[in-house]
């Protein structure tokens, strides 16, 4: 047998967070087991489905590296296919039609929860052969059992039952020829091929009934495994009140993909103590086995503390090719190779990409802002210093970390001072900011000789 998952996105917004969990969760049973991971678009709901949300599932799963097999399938493409089926239960007296009003139902509904009642329907038309309302367009609903139960051996949650008496007869086909999500979920996994449903237990009460439409058509029935769905740090649902919630949000806040890859992987499956897990550990190691059954807590210090193990893995020039997009602005070669050099010591300070592409901005040519008061009250009270340095630096014959030292370390030394009498002030004339990220010395390397040059001499005209 030839394992074949699909992942299943309603396309009404972003890729959410959790739909990506499930969506690795798909792609690497699949690659474990050498089988097909499929994309399916469940896109039957008119009014909420929009090309825009299409292309954001697409790109956010392109941006994960989860590339999925055979063309995508449209749910909306296969309606007359959903028809035929219930068609089929209808002739087979697996189905029946329900004249049953909205409004009757509404009445139903309303009696029931006035008695303190769970409302379950039971149609009277469900015995009735070859009857008919004139005034009534009907609903095709499946003829559940009434005794017995329903079995579902969950991969994930282990054995659950239900007495078949507690479900409904779960309409096929509205009285406006439309399918269900029921019966086209069932339909469509079927001609898919579908073996294993990987997917939130929020669709665990779904199984039940999807199951009975298996059976009525007497079809294979794809093994379940209902995944627990991630919480916030509060144990509350993850929303938009935790924060980002899809995977949109965390490419612009600059995570990098094989780091969420590990994280969403780690987030409620586990392989011993192990932290840090690859592209080719995670699929030889995933199994539905060690998938807990409680929900996970998204942590973000968890999360930030592996994008920063793998940030510091990458080449500084592949970094650089990552934040590109992050940049104020396209850099000129000379900027680039600056960049190049202080993305050494950043990556080692920061976690996200965009934390470093925002520290990049001072090494731009000509980097310059208007100084804060307190800035300028300090620079006013260096600036014989500063001037003095700037003659010293342009005298150093060959610009390097160490002969940018000796000559700091000396100029302290013929003014009696220390380098944090006046390094504050020197990280401000060239950075403009009074916390700017890496050594004073690292700075003054990294900028050259003529953008130090010109820095220093703006300081002149500081008031």
């Amino acid at each position: 047998m030839t394992v074949v998952v699909r992942f299943a996105p309603s396309p009404t917004g972003y890729l959410h967070i959790g739909g990506a969990r499930t969506a690795l969760f798909n792609y690497l049973f699949a690659k474990k087991h050498h089988g097909k991971f499929l994309l399916r678009i469940e896109d039957t709901d008119k009014e909420r489905s929009t090309q825009q949300a299409i292309e954001a599932i697409k790109l956010g799963l392109k941006w994960l590296e989860l590339e999925h097999d055979d063309q995508i399938v449209l749910q909306s493409q296969n309606s007359n296919r959903h028809i035929q089926i219930a068609q089929e239960l209808l002739a087979k007296g697996q189905a029946y039609q329900c004249f049953t009003s909205a409004q009757e139902l509404e009445e139903m509904r309303n009696f029931a929860e006035k008695k303190g009642q769970v409302f379950r329907f039971q149609s009277p038309w469900r015995s009735k052969i070859n009857s008919q309302s004139s005034t009534v367009k009907p609903v095709i609903r499946l003829k559940s059992p009434l005794e017995g139960e329903t079995v579902i051996t969950d991969l994930v949650q282990g054995k659950i039952t239900v007495k078949n008496n507690e479900l409904d007869d779960l309409v096929l086909l509205r009285s406006d020829d439309t399918p269900t999500y029921m019966l086209a979920v069932v339909v469509d996994d079927h001609d898919m091929s579908i073996t294993h449903i990987i997917r939130g237990d929020d669709h665990l009460t779904n199984a039940f009934k999807q199951k009975l439409i298996y059976q009525a058509m007497s079809w294979q029935v794809p093994q379940f495994a209902h995944i627990p769905l991630i919480h916030g740090v509060d144990g509350a649902k993850l929303s938009k009140r935790h924060g980002a919630t899809s995977v949109t949000d965390y490419q612009l806040m600059g995570y990098l993909p094989c780091a969420m890859r590990n994280y969403l992987l780690r987030l409620g499956w586990s392989h011993g103590d192990e932290e840090i897990i690859g592209d080719q550990k995670a699929i030889e190691w995933f199994n539905l086995e060690n998938i807990g059954r409680s929900p996970s807590r998204f942590d973000f210090a968890k999360l930030n503390h592996l994008n920063h193990y793998y940030l510091k893995q990458f080449a500084d020039q592949k970094i650089l090719e990552l934040l590109t997009n992050f940049l104020k602005k396209p850099a000129n070669p000379n900027e680039q190779l600056r960049f190049v050099k202080a993305i050494k010591f950043l990556k080692e300070k920061f976690s996200l990409i965009t934390e470093i592409a925002d520290s990049l901005t001072i090494y731009y040519d000509n980097f310059q802002k208007e100084f804060d008061e307190e800035s300028k009250i300090i620079l006013n009270s260096k600036k014989n210093l500063l001037n003095e340095l700037r003659q010293i630096f342009k005298m150093i014959d060959e610009w390097n970390h160490d002969n940018i030292h000796l000559a700091i370390d000396q100029f302290a030394k013929n003014n009696s001072l220390k380098i944090k009498d006046f390094a504050p002030a020197l990280r401000i004339a060239l950075t403009y900011s009074k916390s700017s990220s890496g050594g004073i010395f690292e700075i003054i390397e990294i900028l050259g000789q003529q953008e130090v040059e010109k820095r220093l001499q703006i300081i002149e005209t500081c008031n």
